[in-house]
């Protein structure tokens, strides 16, 4: 996640859109229902929110934010649309799935093609939401996470309902529910079961590079404002490695939420990690280099700096990520 946008906005109001909290469960059942010589079926499905979409026939033209088109496809389940925060055809995390007859109907935060996504013709639409605190707060009067607004989101409604991922609560939680939704969209259960168990390797791996190394990891957002630090507890992704062993900068973990912020004049207070994952979003190396504040950072210094784009939350994007850090981990040293 970075704070962009919807998030910056979020950090202005000190309410972030971005949160951890226990996921409320969701399901989904379709039942048949016989009257003489004609049948029907209706699909229902209770989102992380508690809203219940139902519709006549089981959705299979599905439009999806990136993150959870990424874990739909990595259950055999293809989204006919697709809008991200980034531009998707670059986006490496496709690079595995083909979506060349998939609609790309936005690029940036908030900004999706109405027309196209119209066009494709989607009978439901998938979107996120996160938490404003660590009650898991969920603000109803904000846009789902993905969307520009609530007009947005009133016009999206008018083309399909919306379904909602709640990114909160452990990261197994996000990563149960994207499978709850998979599977309620016609995923076969033994692809699942094949990435879990994939998954379930690379972390066994994860956890002994963490205890091999015990390396501390940043997790950090920069531009031109200053240095915005994950908190660990606060991020499924990173509260997923947290509890695979991995050590990550956390010096204020009862402060203000999801994010520790750190001006260029004070961001020498944050540079206690022996290794720097940096959005992709935000500043990289060469313009940390040119913040005085920030140039003598030993892992800068060091080259231990990657640029790092979150993982969706499912088993195969989340295998690929984790063995991805572990690497990360053994090729890097104490500073």
């Amino acid at each position: 996640m970075t704070p962009t946008k919807a998030v910056r906005r979020s950090v202005l109001l000190l309410a972030p859109l971005l949160a951890i909290v226990s996921l409320v469960g969701c399901s989904a059942t379709s039942d048949s229902v016989s009257g003489g010589n004609a049948g029907s079926s209706s699909w229902s499905f209770t989102d992380d929110t508690g809203k219940t979409v139902t519709l006549d026939h089981q959705p299979k033209r599905i439009a999806s934010y990136a993150d959870y088109a990424l874990g739909l496809l990595s259950t055999g389940v293809k989204p006919v649309a697709v809008f991200g925060r980034v531009a998707v055809a670059s986006d490496d995390r496709f690079a595995d799935y083909d979506i060349s007859s998939t609609a790309i109907v936005g690029n940036s935060y908030g900004e999706i093609d109405l027309e196209k996504l119209a066009e494709a013709a989607p009978d439901l639409i998938v979107a996120g939401v996160y938490p404003t605190d660590r009650k898991g707060t969920i603000n109803k009067d904000e846009p789902y996470y993905s969307l520009a607004d609530k007009e947005q989101q009133t016009q999206l409604e008018k083309i399909a309902p919306i379904v909602a991922i709640k990114v909160g609560g452990k990261g197994s939680d996000v990563i149960t529910s994207v499978n709850k939704l998979a599977t309620a969209l016609g995923a076969d259960p033994d692809t699942i079961a094949a990435a879990k168990k994939k998954y379930d390797s690379a972390a066994a791996d994860l956890r002994a590079a963490a205890a091999q190394t015990k390396l501390e990891v940043t997790q950090m957002y920069a531009d031109a404002d200053g240095v915005y630090v994950v908190k660990p507890g606060d991020e499924p992704e990173t509260e997923l490695y947290r509890s695979l062993g991995v050590k990550f900068t956390d010096l204020h973990p009862d402060g203000e939420y999801y994010w520790d912020k750190y001006s260029w004049e004070n961001a020498a207070q944050m540079m206690t990690g022996d290794v720097l994952l940096v959005n992709v979003e935000g500043f990289q190396k060469k313009d940390l280099l040119d913040q005085a504040t920030f140039a003598s950072s030993p892992a800068l210094k060091t080259g231990q700096i990657h640029a790092w784009n979150s993982a969706a939350l499912d088993y195969a994007s989340q295998a690929k990520h984790i063995t991805e850090l572990a690497k990360i981990l053994r090729d890097s040293k104490n500073v």
